[in-house]
């Protein structure tokens, strides 16, 4: 079985990086240290014209929880329409409930959206802070998405691999389980032999310095950041994961 690599970006440079590096496809965000938020649509139009992958876009207002108003599905539904005016194949997405649930009456709006612009759907790792996760996943499916992000409700994907073997035989094939959070070229191998997972998520995340030959004490943010290294994505972690799975592949072949 082939198996599905997703690089998750939040600037172009790691765009070029993931794609020489063999992605499959690419989740488009902002702001990765926070988990991921919508990108600019002139990022959107930038990516699409570029891209020789499939693109999705993370459609996340804020960083935080997964509980969003008015204001915010506004915004969202403005982002969806945005992705699909740029060009993009997709967008990534998720609305939850206080107790943990799916809010489904906001999660139909935006697939129905989404669906009506011919934007392939993947709900990202919101189904980790849900309350039922089976139930989550019928829903998901329910709601016409193509994929789950998910690390298996645990921190990281490697913790999670029962619940995401659990997951892969429960969906039946009728959506994709994509294994994110953690996920590397040392593991890999064992995340997807234990689980059977048809797709894998990573960042493949590294920094490079600044070519800035002028250097300054002031913050741009946040204390704890460097405004000097650059995150981006890393070509051959990207390139030695997909060189494992490909081994892997030739051997089961």
């Amino acid at each position: 079985m082939t198996i599905e690599i997703e690089v998750c970006i939040d600037n172009l440079e790691s765009l070029h990086n993931a794609i020489l590096g063999g992605a499959d496809r690419i989740e488009l965000c902002s702001s990765l240290a926070l988990g991921g938020l919508t990108p600019s649509f002139g990022m959107m139009k930038q990516a699409a014209s570029i891209s020789t992958v499939p693109v999705y876009a993370m459609i996340r207002p804020r960083q935080g929880d997964f509980i969003f108003d008015n204001d915010d599905m506004h915004c969202m539904l403005n982002d969806i329409e945005a992705s699909s005016s740029a060009g993009l194949h997709g967008v990534v997405l998720g609305v939850l409930t206080a107790d943990g649930g799916i809010d489904i009456p906001k999660m139909q709006q935006l697939s129905e959206k989404a669906h009506a612009l011919k934007l392939g759907i993947t709900f990202h790792r919101a189904i980790d802070q849900c309350s039922d996760y089976q139930l989550a996943l019928e829903q998901v499916i329910e709601l016409g998405c193509e994929r789950v992000l998910t690390s298996g409700l645990a921190s990281n994907a490697a913790l999670g691999i029962d619940v995401l073997a659990n997951m892969v035989t429960q969906a039946k094939g009728r959506i994709d389980i994509m294994a994110g959070a953690g996920v590397s070229a040392e593991n890999a191998i064992a995340i997807k032999n234990a689980t059977k997972v048809p797709a894998l998520h990573l960042s493949g995340k590294s920094t490079r310095p600044s070519v800035m030959n002028q250097s300054s004490s002031a913050k741009m943010g946040s204390d704890n950041v460097d405004d000097y290294q650059i995150p981006v994505t890393d070509i051959n972690k990207i390139s030695a994961i997909k060189a494992a799975l490909s081994a892997l592949s030739a051997l089961s072949a």
